[in-house]
């Protein structure tokens, strides 16, 4: 990083903005664009950056297996942080900070690495045709053009890098399957008083590639699911923090929950589910039940690392169960971020993060 990047960051992580986490999620968003009901979703346009939204992030994960059928998951995110509303600029006069995230857990150790990059000059950002999204030497990149690709969707074939201390990845990621909407039509509800942002995923990719550990180089394959979001203030100001499933079910069906957490111990919840061919169907706040059942000590903090999940009207209950209870992203905004397995009605892998849960 350069000076001049350092001492933007320094300023950024100063401001009141950043006192809730990366994007100030549940502070005031005035200046910035609103996320509204009934937008129409165009691709591969937006799989590009959102000017003038305050947060965005592309975040893949992955849930791999190697040939002697050892389990291990990978995590690659990208975020775009808007320090001013309007136009962000160009060069030096851009506004944007981007922050890059890399994960990889195994049954017995997890990895993680940050990087921060300024906007504007060239060091980190995202194009949509043909699609790279990148951060020094780590990317997330498409192979071929807009009409070249299935359904035109840029990000259909991608492949995806990183590398820490002691581990990186290098994965290709393909689909034949649109993206497909969360929520009401890719408006996402985060709380009672309307929050919400533009959501949408790819839960439908295949994953093939290699991961590192200590310099052996391991084949891998499994699936990989990637989430797409923008927004001014997802969170409302009383909201500390979440925990997201991502769950590939058998048949290929795929769910994603969420719940919100307020600091009066109440939640939001939501969630929608997918059959295989993309139909989404999505979940109420009151559909769901989200109850934790066993906890780990990590890092000074006691984070739910088992827990029932249940959706009443689709005769679903599941136990799950993280492959490394210590998969403790240990970055500048840490958070809980790991590959698990789940059982009962419904048997699979999927993943899950948790944020807000602060040290003792």
């Amino acid at each position: 990083m350069n000076v001049r990047a350092l001492l933007v960051m320094l300023l950024a992580l100063s401001t009141p903005a950043f006192a809730q986490g990366f994007a100030g999620l549940g502070t005031d968003a005035a200046g910035y664009r609103s996320v509204e009901p009934g937008r129409t979703f165009s691709f591969p346009t937006d799989h590009g950056p959102h000017e003038g939204f305050r947060i965005e992030w592309w975040y893949v994960t992955a849930n791999l297996e190697d040939a002697d059928g050892n389990d291990y998951g990978l995590q690659w995110t990208l975020f775009r942080q808007a320090l001013a509303p309007g136009e962000e600029g160009e060069g030096w006069e851009s506004s944007a900070l981007w922050m890059g995230h890399a994960g990889l857990t195994t049954g017995e150790r997890h990895f993680s690495a940050e990087k921060f990059a300024r906007g504007g000059i060239g060091q980190a950002g995202v194009v949509a045709a043909p699609f790279e999204a990148f951060i020094d030497d780590w990317a997330l990149a498409g192979d071929v053009a807009a009409e070249q690709a299935p359904n035109g969707d840029t990000m259909a074939n991608v492949s995806v890098n990183a590398t820490g201390d002691d581990f990186s990845y290098a994965m290709t990621l393909r689909t034949e399957r649109p993206p497909v909407l969360q929520g009401e039509a890719g408006y996402s509800v985060k709380s009672d008083a309307g929050q919400a942002s533009y959501y949408y995923s790819q839960p439908f990719y295949r994953a093939e590639g290699t991961i590192t550990v200590d310099g052996e180089e391991i084949p891998v394959t499994g699936t990989a699911w990637l989430d797409r979001e923008w927004s001014s203030q997802p969170l409302a100001d009383d909201q500390e923090g979440w925990d997201w499933f991502s769950l590939h079910l058998p048949g290929d069906e795929k769910l994603m929950l969420f719940q919100v957490r307020s600091e009066d111990g109440s939640s939001y919840y939501s969630g929608t589910w997918f059959t295989p061919d993309g139909t989404a169907s999505p979940l109420a706040n009151d559909a769901i039940t989200m109850t934790p059942l066993g906890t780990t000590g990590i890092d000074g903090r006691i984070v739910p690392t088992q827990w029932r999940l249940e959706i009443p009207s689709r005769d679903f209950e599941i136990i799950t169960e993280a492959l490394n209870p210590q998969s403790w992203m240990a970055t500048t905004f840490a958070y809980w971020e790991g590959p698990i397995r789940f059982s009962g009605t419904h048997e699979g892998k999927g993943y899950l993060e948790m944020t807000g849960y602060d040290a003792d």
